[in-house]
C-alpha cells in the first residue's frame, strides 16, 4: 500500500499569534522560521499519530484487494471517502459506485470493504486507487487541544535550539513530554 497526500491542508493548526505567544516573542523579523517551524513541527506531530489536524486530501493506491477485501485506510480520521478507482488488466480505469463497497470512517483506522465481485480483475501494479479526505475540520478550531500543544511545543523546543538543529547536533531529541502528549491520539497500525 502507497499512500499519497494530494491536496495538502489550506492552513495549519496553530497561528503565528498563537506561535508568538509560546515563544514570548514581540518582533516579526523572525516570522519566516517560526512560520517553517511551526509547519515542520505539524508534519512531524501528524507522521508520529498517523493523523491529518486540517483537512487534506489521500490517495491509497495497492496492487490488488486483500483476501477480505477489506482496506485500512493509514491516515486518521477519514471525513469522508471521494472516490474508488479499480483498473482493469489493460489498464482501463472505472469508477466504482459507493454501493460497490461499504465504509467504516468511525474505526481505529478507518476501513473500507469491497462487495464481493466488485472490483474484477486487476492490472499487476497499482489496481485500486482510493482517494478520501482527512483531518478534523477545516479550521483550527476543530483540531484537538492537545495536538495543538504538541505542535507549539515541539516549535518551541526547535525555535530554542535552532543553532544546534543548523549543526544537526538536534537529531532524535524531543522536549520533555512530547512522546506522551501525543501517545493518546496515535492510530493503530495497520
Amino acid at each position: 500500500m502507497t499512500a499519497i497526500l494530494t491536496v495538502p491542508p489550506a492552513l495549519e493548526p496553530v497561528s503565528l499569534a498563537q506561535a508568538h505567544a509560546q515563544l514570548r516573542v514581540s518582533h516579526t523579523h523572525e516570522d519566516d522560521l517560526v512560520t517553517r517551524l511551526i509547519k515542520s513541527a505539524r508534519e512531524h506531530v501528524e507522521t508520529i499519530t498517523r493523523r491529518a489536524l486540517i483537512h487534506q486530501e489521500w490517495r491509497v493506491l495497492l496492487d490488488t484487494a486483500p483476501a477480505d477485501r477489506l482496506i485500512r485506510l493509514p491516515v486518521a480520521p477519514v471525513a469522508e471517502v471521494l472516490r474508488v478507482y479499480v483498473y482493469d488488466r489493460e489498464g482501463n480505469q472505472r469508477l466504482l459506485s459507493a454501493s460497490d463497497y461499504q465504509t467504516d470512517l468511525a474505526g481505529n483506522p478507518a476501513r473500507l470493504r469491497f462487495k464481493a465481485g466488485a472490483i474484477g480483475c486487476l492490472r499487476d501494479l497499482n489496481g485500486i486507487e482510493v482517494d478520501f479526505k482527512a483531518g478534523y475540520g477545516a479550521g483550527a478550531s476543530a483540531v484537538p487541544a492537545g495536538l495543538q500543544t504538541a505542535i507549539l511545543m515541539l516549535m518551541g523546543f526547535w525555535y530554542e535550539r535552532r543553532t544546534m538543529l543548523e549543526e544537526d547536533r538536534l537529531t532524535g531529541l524531543m522536549p520533555h513530554g512530547f512522546e506522551a502528549a501525543l501517545s493518546p491520539y496515535k492510530v493503530l497500525k495497520i
